[in-house]
């Protein structure tokens, strides 16, 4: 995975070291994470909806059975990156796809930067004084990774004439 410069043996040790704090609690992580997400950009709350119900709030769509899974899915995602930080690109298919899958959701490229705020806001939280300037760094360097992965989806699919 070409993730522009790469993440140092001290990068990549604070990246396991901030998620091993927090993978007891992923469902709780997740849910600080996309509160956040629904506070910075409420207009991203309809791309959520099960079943053709529409959330009236952030606090249903945070509470539905649902939307849970989808908090488990997207940890499962940190954790694998966290998981191959030595070898990305081994990540690189699947990632691709669930950019696909993002986009015929109805995901714009921009959001992602506002889900990386998100992101960073919940371990500074989570984390509390272990959050550093260089854990900061770290994680987002190994976002920005990720979502050029995942952009790729985009970028990969058939153009409209």
């Amino acid at each position: 995975m070409a993730s522009g410069v790469p993440l140092s043996d001290g990068q990549r040790a604070l990246i396991r070291e901030s998620w091993r704090r927090l993978s007891g609690s992923p469902v709780q992580h997740g849910r600080v994470l996309f509160s956040r997400l629904f506070e910075l950009d409420p207009d991203l709350l309809p791309l959520f909806q099960y079943n053709c119900k529409q959330f009236a709030s952030p606090q249903e769509c945070l509470s539905a059975p649902e939307f849970l899974d989808h908090i488990r899915k997207v940890m499962l995602v940190i954790d694998a990156a966290v998981s191959h930080l030595e070898n990305l690109s081994c990540l690189e298919e699947y990632l691709c796809n669930l950019g696909k899958k993002h986009h015929a959701a109805g995901v714009k490229v921009e959001s992602f930067s506002t889900v990386g705020e998100s992101l960073l806001y919940m371990l500074e939280k989570c984390l509390g004084t272990a959050f550093s300037p260089d854990v900061r760094e770290a994680w987002s360097k190994l976002y920005g990774a990720v979502v050029r992965a995942m952009c790729r989806g985009w970028q990969s699919l058939p153009q409209p004439d």
